[in-house]
């Protein structure tokens, strides 16, 4: 097995998911993968003041605000699950993203969320047309 497989490996062991752009650096600039990771490690992996679910929830507001892909953002939602934290838990966070960084950006993020956590809403009972504007 390859250095790079290795450390492919124990970056999933450590955060419970490898993103796609992680896998292809492994094999294209792993020195690159490595310095970035380092960051990240200390950053959000390493215990420090704050614990592993705070971070989580603080990852997926930021993934959130920034309007990252839903895929990255529902990476951290399902860690944030595996952690013990609620689907109402997470739903609250991302709501904080609604008044800084708006609907758009609010409707990535929980859209992401309902489809980890498999939420059903409401139809309505009148006629309505489809789509809209936000809001």
């Amino acid at each position: 097995m390859s250095e790079a497989q290795e450390y492919i490996d124990d970056m999933a062991r450590k955060r419970g998911y490898v993103l796609d752009y992680h896998k292809v650096m492994a094999s294209q600039d792993f020195p690159m993968l490595q310095a970035a990771n380092g960051l990240v490690s200390a950053a959000y992996l390493e215990q420090r003041t704050l614990d592993r679910k705070t971070k989580e929830l603080i990852f997926i507001v930021s993934l959130t605000v920034m309007r990252a892909s839903k895929g990255h953002i529902q990476s951290h939602i399902r860690v944030a699950l595996d952690l013990g934290l609620t689907p109402r838990e997470i739903l609250e966070a991302i709501e904080i993203s609604l008044p800084e960084a708006g609907i758009v950006a609010f409707q990535t993020g929980f859209d992401a969320w309902r489809e980890v956590v498999g939420a059903e809403g409401l139809e309505p009972t009148v006629a309505v047309h489809e789509g809209g504007s936000g809001g």
